[in-house]
């Protein structure tokens, strides 16, 4: 699955067109490098997102297309 479809689905940002930007301006590693948005994310994958001053690490757990906004946290754990 793309990155910023990724983001989007698993609800670390919410909606795709920021996800975008947010890969085009280098605020998305993945795995330690930065990353476009047309990465394929797989489980395993650690993703690490700066938003401003604060930044998030999370380990992707599962990969799917769509799911229900409660069972969007069982895609990524915090690290």
């Amino acid at each position: 699955m793309r990155l910023d479809k990724f983001l989007k689905v698993s609800r670390l940002i919410k909606r795709r067109t920021v996800a975008n930007e947010a890969c085009d301006a280098g605020r998305v590693l993945v795995n330690g490098n930065p990353a476009k948005a047309s990465v394929k994310v797989k489980a395993g994958d650690i993703l690490e997102i700066q938003f401003g001053t604060k930044t998030v690490k999370v380990e992707v757990l599962d990969v799917k297309e769509t799911v229900k906004k409660e069972e969007a946290e069982s895609l990524y754990r915090y690290l």
